[in-house]
């Protein structure tokens, strides 16, 4: 518990050292998790959490003039470094044996006249639902250059990064090799060469390796076939992308249960792995990232409709937001009790928020 409060204050305080300073930065950034956990999504949220469970936060912080008003939320955040906030904030887990999704999403509220919308690159360790580490860019489209920083910034040794096509280069494959890690990289046009001698060599050959997964849900029935070939000595790239082991393909066939319309489609990859079980594991949790992280933000959060747009403020609340989605994915109140469920019973009763907040090892 000491931990869990001590990690805000080691975030640098922005604000003059002096003069009418009335509330310590641990308080600040500790309710401001507390208020998002309960469902809030703003600063005023923040001022009214504050209040509505005083007494609850005297048991943990020491609150020298009380809570702090709205606007002392809004100016704290709005400076806080999102980058030191995201490392200080963020859970330090070995990720052997995981996969790690690389993926961005643009916050799309948060742009104002002075800058645009905000896209943050986050690292999403699929079986913890976890944030290990984020990286905001200007747009979309500078990926390519945040990915090889965030691979930088995180210790990911023994786990398999997957990233989509856009991710898909060679100095990425490079910088996940150096990090001691595997990797499942998306493979489409932004390679056209490579992926047109993948596809014709799929097109042509069986490959030796397969593996298959059926679900039946949304009113149809999903398969997946997932073959994984190594013996690629014919390819002639094979010596520039470091680790590359396989070339892989997935095919998935979609019968509708109302209709009986059946679609099908096949997506390539570059992997380093040579087990098809894994290249499989991998590929199916990647989605992970979209499904149970940028999902829930924007659903169970309301991200994309928040009004935080000056300066970091959009940026430190999502940090915020990132955190209390992992907190509530692991507290444990029955399979059936949704995160929209946990938030309202954490903000109507105080034994239920320590737990969540609190988590007992």
């Amino acid at each position: 518990m000491e931990k869990i409060i001590e990690k805000p204050g080691k975030i640098t305080d922005t604000r003059r050292q002096w003069g009418n300073l009335r509330h310590k930065l641990v308080d600040i950034v500790f309710i401001g998790l507390v208020s998002v956990i309960c469902g809030g999504t703003d600063f005023e949220h923040m001022e009214d959490t504050g209040y509505g469970k005083l007494d609850w936060f005297k048991q943990y912080l020491e609150l020298p003039n009380g809570i702090p008003d709205s606007d002392t939320f809004r100016r704290v955040f709005e400076r806080i470094d999102p980058k030191e906030m995201g490392e200080v904030l963020g859970e330090l887990t070995d990720v052997t044996g995981s996969t790690v999704a690389i993926d961005g999403k643009t916050i799309r509220g948060s742009g104002n006249e002075k800058h645009s919308a905000y896209h943050v690159v986050s690292a999403w360790v699929a079986e913890r639902q976890m944030t290990l580490g984020q990286l905001a860019t200007e747009a979309k489209s500078n990926e390519i250059t945040a990915i090889p920083e965030l691979i930088d910034m995180l210790d990911i040794e023994g786990s398999t990064v997957t990233v989509d096509a856009m991710g898909c280069q060679k100095q990425i494959a490079a910088k996940i090799r150096e990090k001691g890690a595997d990797y499942v990289l998306g493979l489409k046009g932004n390679q056209p060469a490579l992926m047109s001698d993948v596809r014709l060599y799929f097109e042509s050959e069986i490959a030796k390796n397969s593996d298959k997964s059926l679900e039946k849900d949304h009113g149809r029935i999903e398969q997946r076939e997932y073959y994984l070939e190594t013996g690629i000595d014919w390819l002639a790239q094979r010596k520039d992308w470091a680790g590359l082991k396989g070339i892989g393909m997935v095919k998935t066939s979609v019968t509708s249960l109302k209709t009986g319309e059946y679609t099908e489609e096949s997506r390539y990859f570059l992997t380093s792995h040579t087990d098809v079980h894994k290249f499989a594991d991998a590929v199916r949790k990647h989605w992970s990232i979209e499904n149970q992280l940028h999902w829930q933000l924007d659903v169970t959060f309301g991200e994309d409709g928040a009004r935080a747009r000056k300066d970091n403020s959009p940026l430190n609340l999502n940090i915020l937001r990132k955190q209390a989605l992992s907190l509530l994915s692991k507290a444990d109140m029955g399979k059936r009790v949704s995160l929209r469920r946990k938030m309202h019973r954490a903000a109507m009763d105080n034994d239920v928020l320590r737990r969540v907040v609190f988590p007992e090892k």
